[in-house]
Order: structure tokens, then C-alpha cells, then sequence
């Protein structure tokens, strides 16, 4: 038995209980836009924060409108019945939660339009997206879809299979992630992740010319970044050759957190451990999520002592 619970049709239930048709739209055709908001569990405080909930849900409705969803649903009512949901699985433990907007009519035939819209929330624990403490990566042969064949700034979830390419040939290969590149050649980002360089003390990112989603996790390093430490953040195109000679390269993501990369295509980064730079950022990171940190409190929503 699952460990969590599900909010689907209007109703509370444990996961396990939570069914849809096999015909349902969704399932058949990919037409769902989904978000992933993680819940950091505080031993000391005994409290379960839940990280940039609004801005996810924000992007689902954004999302939404690419895929002619329309939803009953506020923003702000979908962070309070996310708060119920969580508060019911009585979570003590990190948790995942997914959103996810649906078309959710059980019918053949491949269109946005005529069909039923739903939304279904679904949280379970979930721990560390990765292992070890640096992973190895790889260039990925797979491109990230042009802006024209899907619009990278929204999580559809059709568009992953793309992403499912790219991770399972990286771990097929011996490597724990693949980065994918842009139709022109430039470099993307991860399966689940988008990716920093940096370089002489300075952080370089993709810019969204590259077919980036615009990450939310991204976002927040490059505020902590510059806020905290001082280090500014150039986006920009990046070059293949770029990733290679780079002092140190990082990972950042809802799943991934903060993961540093120790090594490219069996090209070590420095010395194939944690860099400094990233070791300060991912340092504060996590302090931050799991309310350690009195900074940016609009970006913690607390469960149990709110």
C-alpha cells in the first residue's frame, strides 16, 4: 500500500483510492499540465514546509491556457486545499507533491477542444532525487524540443517522454543525468533540471532562447546567488565546449534540489568534487527549505504551525 493521498473529482482520499478511466484523455494522449512542489520536513521544529507553492500553481494555471484547460480552481484555493491534503497524510517526512490539470473526458481522438477538464493533487514522501553527493553526467543525443513544437515554459506532460529519452540513455550508458542541447546545438538543460556553469566566480545559466523551462528552483538560486553571496548570473547561449572547462556546474530543480555535478562526459569539473561556489549556495538552499533561515518567508508556507 502507497504511503499518501490524493485529492481527485473533489474528494480527499488515501492514494491508493485514487482511480481514473482507462479511456480517460489524459492517459491516452498526454494532455495534462502537472507541477511538482516539494514539502521539507524540520525534525527540530517538527514542521513541514512547502517551497514556492504559489508560484507552481501560478505556472499550472499559465500552463493550463496552452492546452485549453480551464480550471474551478483560484490560485489561492489551490494552495489551500494543497495545505488540507498534506495536513490529512499527516506527513513527518520530505515529501512530492503533484498537481496535475487534465483533460479527463473518456474519449478517443486527438484535440484540446470538447473535452472535460479536471484537476487531481496527489502528495506522497519522497527523499533524495539522487544518490550520491556529485553525480556524473552526460550530453545527451537527445534535442530539447524547439519552441514551436511545444512551448518549453510549460509542463506538459506529453512533451516528457522527450525527458524520459534522454534520462534513461544517460543511465543506460553509466551516467547518473543527461543534458540535453537546444535544435541549434546550445545547451539546455537536464531531464528534470536546469543546469549553472560557473566560471571564474560567476554563475552562467541558459537563457530561454535554449528551450529551458523557466524554473522556479532556478529562479530562487540565482536571487540567493546574488542576495546572499554576492555572484552575479549571466544568461546567456552556452556553448557544448563550455560545459567541459568549466571550474564547477550544478544542477537545480523541485526533485533535485541543489545537486552538484562532479563530472561531464568522464571530463571531471575541477577536481570532481563539490566546488565552493556551489557548496555555499547549495549550503543555504537547504537551510532555507527547511525553515533554518528567516529570509524570503514568503517563499515557506509551514503545515502543522502555521
Amino acid at each position: 500500500m502507497l504511503a499518501g493521498y490524493a485529492f481527485l473529482e473533489g474528494k480527499y482520499m488515501p492514494v491508493d483510492e485514487a482511480k481514473v478511466n482507462v479511456m480517460t484523455h489524459a492517459l491516452q494522449y498526454g494532455t495534462g499540465i502537472f507541477e511538482g512542489i516539494r514539502g521539507n520536513w524540520n525534525e527540530e521544529k517538527k514542521e513541514l514546509y512547502l517551497f514556492r507553492m504559489r508560484e507552481h500553481y501560478e505556472r499550472l494555471i499559465n500552463g493550463s491556457k496552452l492546452l485549453k484547460i480551464s480550471l474551478p480552481y483560484t490560485v489561492d484555493e489551490l494552495c489551500k486545499m494543497t495545505v488540507e491534503l498534506v495536513k490529512q497524510g499527516k506527513f513527518k517526512e520530505d515529501i512530492y507533491i503533484r498537481p496535475l490539470a487534465y483533460k479527463s473526458s473518456t474519449a478517443f481522438g486527438v484535440r484540446l477542444h470538447n473535452l472535460q477538464d479536471d484537476i487531481m493533487i496527489i502528495a506522497v514522501p519522497w527523499g533524495s532525487y539522487f544518490d550520491a553527493e556529485t553525480i556524473k553526467c552526460c550530453v545527451s543525443s537527445w534535442r530539447r524540443p524547439d519552441n514551436n513544437v511545444i512551448p518549453p515554459q510549460v509542463k506538459a506532460t506529453g512533451v516528457y517522454l522527450n525527458n524520459a529519452l534522454c534520462k534513461t540513455e544517460a543511465q543506460n550508458n553509466g551516467f547518473d543525468e543527461g543534458i540535453m542541447l537546444a535544435a541549434d546545438g546550445k545547451v539546455s538543460e537536464g531531464s528534470g533540471e536546469n543546469i549553472f556553469i560557473v566560471k571564474n566566480n560567476k554563475l552562467i545559466t541558459p537563457s530561454g532562447a535554449s528551450s529551458i523551462l523557466l524554473g522556479i528552483t532556478r529562479d530562487a538560486v540565482k536571487r540567493i546567488a546574488k542576495e546572499q553571496f554576492g555572484y552575479d548570473t549571466e544568461e546567456r547561449l552556452i556553448d557544448r565546449y563550455e560545459l567541459y572547462v568549466a571550474d564547477e556546474a550544478f544542477f537545480t530543480g523541485t526533485a533535485a534540489h541543489v545537486t552538484p555535478i562532479g563530472s561531464i562526459d568522464h571530463r571531471p569539473l575541477g577536481n570532481g568534487d563539490v566546488g565552493p561556489v556551489t557548496q555555499k549556495i547549495k549550503d543555504y538552499y537547504f537551510g532555507l527549505i527547511k525553515g533554518k533561515r528567516s529570509e524570503y518567508p514568503q517563499w515557506l508556507t509551514p503545515i502543522y504551525h502555521p
